[in-house]
């Protein structure tokens, strides 16, 4: 009891819990019973999501047993004429409500109980789970316990942000031994800056061979693969963190994981050329897959990507990849306006649903320069903008070209975001 004519401040907040841990830790100040706890915290995280192409019947049914169980659904119509011949739901419960809901889909036939499937598989990305991790060959980077760098190193001519590492004369020279000096020279500068990236921080080193760049001068596959692979076969045998070679030709990706490589990062989602899944599966190899659009998005942006990148996903494990072997990449820049590029970035913790983790490429990117009206020497502040927000989001991966300054944002978003 307070002391008599003690004023009393009766103080009211909201709390915002992302996921059952966090509910958890709030829940257990108030109240210690674990089942208790637990009982609360499933209660106490809400879940809004939209299940795409549905049969009027199942998603009737979907919406009567989410109700039942004290949920709430919407179903697209048509005016008019009712319901759609492929219609869309939308559907709101705690996970309480959804889990309910799944255990009743699990007694109806094979396609109510799919979807029950992908449903709780969506609804996962909010629940703590067991250690994952994201394996390539030998390597093992555990998910979640922080966010890791991916450092660029561009062997190009043309890279949009002017750090490619090749000149354009190197590939004219009349004398043979210019040549082989030059291309020895050459592997020696790429390989200081790699064993630079890592000092720095570098979890991860990203070689590329040919520039993505709007507009950027298509090469071979042979000349790509001659500019990388003498970096990446000292690389491999130097560095104790992961080689990935960005790369959509499969010669190029054969040959790189020949020489050791860990990762293919695909531009192209794995969607162009699946041949390079099965490539990376017969080495154990990881993939990055990206959302990578063949032309103008129309319609519900995050509809399209997810939808692609579940694509990536389907070619990757039927070529025999394990959900451990995959990374996924919105591929902010590829195929966007400046408008879905942001929406993208603010609505990054959708892709979770997916139940891959996810790789933020922003450095020094058009929409940075776009929104800040500045060249792309000059874009530093801005890309530490995105990769504040991408980690508070719940990226795992960041690839970026300045290390040393984007280690630090990331460390120190870590700390704030993940509490480590």
């Amino acid at each position: 009891m307070p002391p008599l004519g003690a004023v009393i401040i009766v103080n009211v907040r909201i709390i915002y819990p992302k996921n059952i841990a966090e509910a958890v830790k709030e829940i257990h100040k108030i109240e210690t019973d674990i089942n208790l706890t637990e009982w609360m915290a499933n209660k106490a995280v809400q879940i809004c999501m939209v299940v795409e192409g549905l049969s009027p019947f199942v998603a009737d049914t979907l919406k009567q047993e989410l109700i039942n169980v004290g949920g709430a659904a919407l179903i697209q119509r048509n005016g008019s004429q009712g319901v759609l011949e492929n219609t869309n739901a939308l559907i709101v419960g705690n996970l309480d409500q959804i889990k309910k809901m799944l255990k009743k889909l699990e007694t109806y036939p094979e396609t109510l109980a799919d979807i029950g499937s992908k449903i709780q598989l969506a609804a996962q990305s909010i629940e703590p789970k067991e250690p994952r991790y994201y394996c390539c060959r030998e390597h093992r980077l555990e998910i979640g316990k922080k966010t890791y760098t991916v450092g660029i190193l561009n062997i190009t001519t043309d890279s949009f942000s002017g750090d490619g590492l090749l000149k354009p004369e190197t590939h004219n020279k009349t004398s043979d031994k210019e040549s082989i000096r030059d291309r020895e020279q050459l592997v020696e500068a790429a390989c200081r800056r790699a064993e630079e990236m890592v000092a720095d921080g570098a979890d991860i080193i990203d070689v590329g061979g040919e520039s993505t760049r709007p507009g950027y001068i298509a090469v071979d596959e042979r000349e790509e693969l001659d500019r990388i692979i003498g970096v990446v076969e000292h690389l491999v045998k130097t560095l104790k963190v992961p080689i990935s070679v960005d790369t959509s030709k499969l010669y190029v990706a054969e040959e790189a994981l020949k020489a050791g490589v860990h990762i293919i990062n695909d531009v192209n989602g794995l969607i162009k050329e699946p041949k390079i899944a099965q490539r990376a599966a017969a080495y154990g190899a990881g993939v990055i897959a990206m959302h990578n659009p063949d032309g103008p998005i129309t319609g519900d942006l995050f509809s399209h990507l997810t939808c692609s990148l579940r694509k990536s996903v389907d070619i990757a494990l039927s070529a025999g990849l394990k959900p451990e072997n995959i990374v996924l990449d919105p591929g902010i820049g590829f195929g966007k306006t400046l408008e879905q590029n942001l929406e993208v970035m603010r609505r990054l913790e959708e892709l979770r649903c997916l139940g891959y983790p996810v790789l933020l490429g922003t450095s020094r990117k058009s929409m940075i320069g776009k929104v800040l009206d500045l060249p792309v020497n000059e874009r530093l502040e801005g890309t530490a903008a995105t990769v504040t927000l991408g980690v508070a989001k719940g990226v795992d991966f960041i690839r970026v070209h300045d290390i040393k300054e984007m280690q630090r944002v990331v460390k120190m978003s870590d700390a704030m975001i993940r509490g480590i």
